[in-house]
C-alpha cells in the first residue's frame, strides 16, 4: 500500500515555498518543482526562485536544470516528473510536488499524451501569418477550431497559439480532443492541496513582492542575460517580470511604468492561475489570512495528508 503523493499549489505569491519547505522538513521529504520557469538557470529572482539556503536544507528536483535557451514541454515534463517521483518514493522519502504551472500538474497527474512531432515548414507559414495579420487572428482562428485549448491558456502568446494550431493543421485534429484520445497512462494517486488568499490580500502580497524582486536587482538581473547573448525572445523570456524589463532597457517604457506593468501583470496571472486550478474538483483547499502563521499552515496541510488513505499498487 502506498500513501498517494503530495502536491501543494496555488497561485504566485501565496506562500507556496514557505510551506513547502516547513512540509518536506517535516515529512522527511524531498521537493518537486512545478514550475515553468525555475527549471531554467540564471532566471532567479524574477520566478521568485528558492534561495540557495532553502535548497541546501531541503534536496528541490527541476530547479536550475536547463539553459534559457532550451525548449522543454508540459509533456516531457510529466513524464520525467512521474519518474522522478517514483525514484523518491523508493528511496524512502517524500515528494511534495510544489507549484503553480497548472499544465505542468496536469502533465504530471494525468498525462498529456503523445502530440504530433513539430512540421517546420507548418510552424514556419504561422510565424509568417503572425508577422503579417497579428497575432490577433491566429488567436481567433484557434478559438474557432479549439476553443477548449485556448480557453485553458493561463499564458495566451505566440507560441503557445502557433503550436496549438500547428498540431492542429498537422494532424486535423484540435489538441484538446488529441489529449483526450490518446492514452495517457494511469492517473497518479495526488492529494492537491491549494493555499486560497482573498483577493485584495493576494494583489498586496503581489504588490510588496514585484517591489521586493526589483530591489534585489530584478533589472540589473534581466541585464545580464542580455549581455550574456540571451535573447528577449526565447521562450524562457516570456515571463512576467523579464517582459517589462526589456521592454524598460529598451527604452519603451519608465522604470516606474515597468514596476506597474509587472504588478498588474503579475496580478492578471494569478487570475489565470486560479480559473486554471478552481476547474479542478479534486484540489483541497486551505484558506490563508494576513494573520496565518505558515507553521500552522504547514501543520493543518501534514494532518491532511497522514490521514489521507494509503492506496494499492
Amino acid at each position: 500500500m502506498n500513501r498517494p503523493f503530495l502536491a501543494l499549489i496555488g497561485p504566485t505569491a501565496s506562500g507556496k515555498t514557505a510551506v513547502s519547505l516547513l512540509l518536506a522538513k517535516s515529512l522527511g521529504g524531498e521537493i518537486v518543482s512545478v514550475d515553468s520557469r525555475q527549471i531554467y538557470k540564471y532566471l532567479d529572482i524574477g520566478t521568485a526562485k528558492p534561495s540557495e539556503a532553502d535548497r541546501a536544507s531541503v534536496l528541490h528536483h527541476f530547479v536550475d536544470l536547463f539553459e534559457p535557451t532550451v525548449e522543454y514541454s508540459a509533456g516531457q515534463y510529466g513524464m520525467d516528473c512521474r519518474k522522478t517521483l517514483t525514484a523518491i518514493q523508493r528511496g524512502g522519502s517524500t515528494p511534495v510536488l510544489v507549484g503553480g504551472s497548472g499544465l505542468y500538474l496536469k502533465a504530471a497527474i494525468d498525462g498529456l499524451g503523445d502530440v504530433p512531432d513539430a512540421k517546420r515548414e507548418i510552424r514556419e507559414e504561422l510565424e509568417e501569418e503572425v508577422k503579417r495579420l497579428g497575432l490577433a487572428h491566429l488567436i481567433e482562428e484557434l478559438r474557432v477550431v479549439d476553443a477548449e485549448t485556448l480557453n485553458a491558456m493561463t499564458q495566451v502568446n505566440a507560441r503557445r497559439v502557433i503550436r496549438a494550431l500547428e498540431i492542429y493543421r498537422t494532424s486535423g485534429i484540435p489538441l484538446s480532443q488529441l489529449h483526450d484520445k490518446q492514452e495517457r497512462g494511469r492517473p497518479l494517486d495526488i492529494l492537491q492541496i491549494g493555499l486560497r488568499w482573498n483577493r485584495a490580500d493576494l494583489h498586496h502580497r503581489i504588490n510588496d513582492r514585484v517591489d521586493q524582486m526589483i530591489l534585489r536587482g530584478l533589472v540589473d538581473e534581466t541585464r545580464r542575460l542580455l549581455s550574456r547573448g540571451f535573447s528577449r525572445r526565447l521562450n524562457s523570456f516570456n515571463t512576467v517580470g523579464y517582459k517589462e524589463v526589456c521592454e524598460y532597457l529598451e527604452g519603451k517604457i519608465t522604470h516606474d511604468t515597468m514596476v506597474e506593468a509587472i504588478k498588474r501583470n503579475t496580478r492578471r496571472f494569478a487570475k489565470r492561475q486560479m480559473t486554471w486550478f478552481k476547474a479542478d474538483k479534486r484540489i483541497q483547499w486551505v484558506d490563508v489570512f494576513p494573520s496565518s502563521d505558515f507553521e500552522d499552515i504547514a501543520a493543518t496541510i501534514e494532518r491532511i495528508f497522514r490521514k489521507t488513505p494509503a492506496s494499492a499498487g
